[in-house]
């Protein structure tokens, strides 16, 4: 393969690009922050943490610096900034490129709008990272890289991928279901945006008892949406789709609540990324991106998603100011 760029050397970015430069492949990174962009060619980008310590000094741009064109482009940008990233990438994607979303959230949605779903390729990755400062990622705990065509043909330039990004993540996969990861995140994902809301880390927040029925409610709301779209969900170490349906179970979602606790706290990563958008970076999250589409999509079949309504509710009003974090906000998410 030739020169990667990847767009956005944060959490994701930057963890999965300093593995395939230290593999040897040809990577640049392009970051908004100039003080992470100067760190990464100067000093070098540092991964920490339990999974590995290594440093790599590569080519780092801001945006408004890239030059010249690029078949492949590793897309690495919270939700929110997908189209403007994208728009930005356009004049420099070769013909016969192609953007990777390494994102949460239906992105391929907005990139394949953008520049054709003949140049987007879709991904799940669920490894647990964290941008600490300029120059410094957290590595918490490996998990799935999925890759997959976004109309599942298996193509070799799928195969081509798969084979570099095994130099990150030796058990990647392609799939002919990408949509089904993708969904699948996005019931587990509504979990880590009701963490947010609190204080307690995901292990412990996970664990309270008395929120089973909200873990129960979110993942059924997502789940009915992606049925109306007609993809099949598919599992991942982190959930279990079979565990929620309407028909499963109450011990089913316990059983598979519990799995979800005990493989957090394994990682390093106490608490989620929107947990640090909120309480340190002071900034807004994914929401409307990530999880609001649920309630939009849904509401084009006509089915309601009250929980996920609630929980973006509430996230907007963390963000706006108007109400602090408490590990009592997820209790509202029980109310009618």
């Amino acid at each position: 393969m030739g020169p990667i760029l990847i767009w956005g050397a944060g959490a994701i970015g930057g963890t999965c690009g300093a593995y395939l430069k230290r593999a040897g492949h040809d990577v640049s990174f392009v970051d908004i922050v100039p003080a992470h962009v100067e760190a990464i060619r100067s000093s070098g980008l540092r991964i920490t943490g339990p999974v590995d310590e290594f440093s790599v000094v590569a080519p780092a741009f801001l945006p408004e610096q890239v030059q010249g064109m690029w078949r492949h482009v590793f897309l690495c940008v919270k939700a929110q900034d997908t189209e403007g990233a994208t728009r930005a990438i356009t004049p420099h994607l070769a013909q016969d490129g192609y953007i990777l979303s390494l994102q949460n959230g239906l992105n391929e949605t907005i990139i394949s709008r953008i520049v054709g779903r003949d140049r987007t390729i879709g991904a799940f990755v669920n490894y647990s990272t964290d941008w600490i400062a300029p120059g410094e990622v957290l590595f918490g705990s490996r998990s799935s890289v999925v890759l997959g065509e976004l109309d599942g043909a298996i193509t070799p330039r799928l195969e081509e991928l798969l084979g570099v990004m095994r130099d990150f993540e030796p058990d990647a996969i392609i799939t002919d279901n990408i949509w089904g990861y993708l969904w699948g995140k996005l019931g587990y994902g509504a979990m880590l945006f009701a963490q947010a809301l609190g204080n307690l880390g995901i292990a412990d927040c996970l664990a309270r008892p008395e929120l089973l029925a909200v873990w129960r409610a979110l993942a059924r709301e997502a789940l009915a949406v992606a049925a109306a779209e007609g993809v099949r969900v598919e599992k991942f170490p982190m959930f279990d789709p079979a565990a929620f349906m309407p028909d499963a179970p109450e011990g089913a979602a316990r059983a598979a609540i519990a799995r979800i606790v005990e493989l957090n706290r394994h990682s390093a990563k106490t608490h989620s990324g929107v947990w640090r958008d909120l309480a340190v970076r002071k900034r807004r999250t994914e929401v409307d991106v990530q999880i609001a589409p649920i309630m939009e999509v849904g509401a084009r079949h006509g089915i309601d998603t009250p929980t996920v309504r609630r929980l973006v509710a509430l996230i907007h009003e963390v963000e706006d100011g108007k109400r602090p974090l408490s590990d009592d906000n997820l209790l509202e998410l029980l109310q009618p």
